[in-house]
């Protein structure tokens, strides 16, 4: 299978039984098979599924989500609750660069939210991710203080939200919202 007539681009064989065969991705939307038999068998052949442009498809849906939080006119007209409430999902189930994208999204999220757009009490498990690289930088005083990209973004995104929020006269429920209540004693005690 290709995604050219000569069988030279994005060329994906497959020989042999149906676990050998793995999902692939094609651009384009033209698709090319060949199939060649050896006759050294008398089964019937083959079987496969070709399927334009999957819903959901993290790169996809990330560029028409950046594009559209990125225009001001779109932006009153975009359910930023439900989006918000998906992209933290994103964010703490994907990890590498995905997760760093969902990150990238929830900023622009929250700098052109209103008052009530954004559950904030959502953030609390991203929340408990940083103090925890926080708490591990700070104890490995061995190495230098290079922060990694996913550290760096989280970082971002907590202090983008905290002005946030401080502009919006409502700090006190957010950091309420994140803190577990053994730590806010602890921090009291400190």
């Amino acid at each position: 299978m290709s995604s050219s007539s000569d069988f030279q681009q994005d060329r994906h064989s497959f020989s042999g039984s149906p676990q050998k065969w793995t999902d692939f991705e094609l651009p384009g939307d033209t698709l090319y098979y060949r199939f060649t038999s050896d006759m050294s068998n008398t089964e019937w052949g083959y079987k496969f599924t070709v399927t334009a442009g999957h819903l959901g498809r993290f790169q996809t849906g990330f560029e028409i989500l950046k594009q559209m939080l990125s225009e001001e006119r779109v932006i009153p007209h975009l359910p930023l609750s439900k989006i918000w409430e998906w992209q933290v999902g994103v964010a703490c189930r994907q990890t590498g660069h995905q997760r760093l994208k969902a990150i990238h999204l929830l900023l622009k999220i929250v700098q052109c939210s209103t008052q009530g757009d954004c559950d904030l009490t959502l953030l609390k498990p991203l929340w408990q991710l940083f103090t925890h690289m926080e708490n591990n930088l700070c104890q490995d005083t061995a190495k230098p203080g290079i922060l990694l990209p996913l550290h760096r973004a989280l970082a971002e995104l907590f202090f983008v939200t905290e002005n946030r929020v401080t502009e919006l006269g409502s700090l006190q429920e957010y950091l309420l919202a994140l803190n577990t209540e053994d730590h806010l004693h602890r921090c009291t005690a400190q």
